[in-house]
């Protein structure tokens, strides 16, 4: 198990080395000038330049990248360049909003997709297995965007059940925060539902067709034991691998959905530093998100591990 993760942390390292690279690069890509930005419309050459040296943004690239993964290392991600505020107190302050809108769409993907795959394999060539298959098809094929709007049109404006924006935290009120990031949490688990489904679907065939389940229903096992007990347990160990690297996708896919409904999580976060180019945001906001998906890589690895005998025994 150490040597296992020793190697994966090896591994991690220059992962981690090459994103922060990326991440800083992504502001040569970016349009426009922050000095500018600050400077404001009553600019001049000498005070542009005076703005450059302070932030030391006439130095060169690499230069300004071993000055910012410094104070990375250190915990200090930069002050942002539009309200002047670490940038880490602004991760800090969002993470949560979006940890908890991520929680929310992993469950309710676990709860409808995994149910759906088990039901579509018990129920192979039936109405219930073309139906799974055609839900599942639509939910990976739905753009988050789209849903959103159209779920903010039926469910707000026509039916009036739900607020269409907005963000209240749990600790506040937890029923209105429940009401506020429902739809948005069943946006973005809808596509994450339809992979879960594919897989526990395609593990539950293979499953179904071993030895071990054939021996079961021999012994005159029910059918609920010899699915529950027997099949689901072993079709869930691809599942649980990739439940952990679905959840760092959630972070990703969560700047559409977030914006869409004003959710003031990372995703709002980097659509507004990217408007009114606050690169020390970005760089931050996409550096955390990308350090997350990695851990979450490395938490599919150790899952798959510990559930895998035969990997544990080489």
């Amino acid at each position: 198990m150490f040597a296992f993760l020793a190697r994966r942390l090896a591994s991690i390292v220059p992962t981690l080395i090459v994103v922060s690279m990326l991440v800083f690069g992504l502001q040569l890509l970016l349009p426009g000038d922050p000095a500018s930005m600050l400077a404001g419309e009553d600019r001049d050459e000498q005070s542009l330049a005076e703005i450059r040296a302070y932030y030391g943004l006439d130095q060169p690239i690499y230069v300004q990248y071993l000055r910012w993964i410094g104070g990375v290392l250190q915990g200090d991600f930069g002050t942002s360049l539009r309200i002047g505020q670490p940038v880490l107190e602004l991760v800090l302050a969002k993470l949560p909003v979006t940890l908890q809108l991520g929680g929310m769409a992993f469950l309710i993907a676990c709860l409808i997709g995994i149910p759906m795959g088990v039901l579509s394999a018990v129920r192979k060539d039936s109405f219930w297995d073309y139906a799974a298959n055609a839900i599942a098809l639509w939910g990976l094929s739905t753009p988050n965007f789209w849903l959103g709007i159209m779920l903010i049109l039926l469910v707000s404006v026509e039916l009036g059940w739900l607020p269409p924006s907005g963000y209240v935290s749990p600790f506040e009120d937890w029923k209105q925060s429940l009401a506020t990031t429902i739809m948005p949490a069943f946006v973005l688990g809808n596509s994450i539902a339809a992979v879960f489904m594919r897989h526990t679907r395609a593990a539950m065939l293979q499953a179904l067709n071993q030895d071990y389940v054939r021996t079961a229903r021999a012994k005159g096992l029910s059918e609920k034991v010899v699915i529950n007990k027997h099949a689901l347990r072993n079709a869930l160990v691809p599942v649980v691998t990739l439940g952990a690297l679905e959840l760092g996708a959630l972070f990703s896919g969560a700047v559409l959905t977030e914006q869409v409904f004003t959710i003031p999580g990372f995703g709002k976060l980097v659509v507004d530093a990217v408007f009114n180019r606050d690169y020390l945001v970005v760089q931050g906001v996409v550096l955390v998100t990308a350090t997350a998906y990695v851990g979450f890589n490395l938490l599919a690895d150790i899952a798959y591990f510990l559930i895998n005998p035969r990997l544990r025994q080489q």
